[in-house]
């Protein structure tokens, strides 16, 4: 049980308008990426652990495990709000799963609808039962151990991007996207000029282009 372990630093979650997230819901991760002036995607070499649970659109609520542990992922449970994404930071330690089915279970009982890690993860056949969209480096069947020290909700380094709880996290077919913040409404105020653009040029094709339109 949570009470039962050692105590994790945590800080408070400053969570977005809910509504302001939803309008990011069904946003192709490259559409995000272009109205954030081209980054802002986590390293391309996170992948769904089950090929078929890839997309999520939600709230960091961030982690610092560090490698070979999962104490700070498990106090994670208890702060775990509808909409949440899990982000937990392990330092890129690969050599075991900071998680299995059995947490990612009780994160998806608790309203989290995603789940990213820098490090790995086991138990495929349960993840799949499960149905919570897990990104990870890999898959190993190696167990972490329970002992800590660790942190819930301070910003950690995950994937090559500072991941901050309370940030709006995106994943499609083609990765995941981190949108701090503080730069929410203005992602949200230059999506419709790119879905505009986007439509145009996918029209074109369509029509027969041979090259873009600025080549004369």
């Amino acid at each position: 049980m949570i009470e039962d372990l050692p105590p994790i630093r945590t800080a408070p979650v400053q969570r977005p308008d809910a509504a302001l997230v939803e309008q990011l819901r069904g946003t192709p991760t490259g559409f995000i990426v272009d109205a954030m002036g081209g980054s802002g995607a986590l390293d391309y070499r996170l992948h769904p652990a089950i090929a078929e649970q890839v997309a999520f659109c939600g709230v960091a609520l961030t982690c610092h495990a560090g490698p070979a542990d999962n104490l700070a992922l498990i106090h994670t449970l208890a702060s775990v709000q509808p909409g949440d994404v899990i982000v937990a930071a392990t330092d890129g330690h690969t050599a075991c799963a900071i998680t299995g089915d059995l947490v990612l279970g009780m994160a998806r009982n608790s309203g989290a609808v995603g789940f990213v890690t820098d490090g790995c993860v086991r138990d495929l056949v349960g993840i799949r039962h499960v149905g919570l969209p897990a990104w990870a480096m890999g898959v190993t069947p190696n167990s972490p151990n329970r002992s800590g020290p660790g942190t819930v909700g301070f910003p950690i380094q995950v994937a090559g991007l500072r991941v901050c709880s309370g940030d709006v996290v995106v994943a499609d077919l083609d990765g995941v996207v981190v949108v701090p913040q503080e730069r929410l409404a203005e992602v949200l105020e230059r999506l419709p000029a790119i879905r505009t653009a986007e439509a145009a040029a996918d029209a074109a094709v369509r029509a027969g282009a041979t090259r873009p339109s600025f080549l004369k």
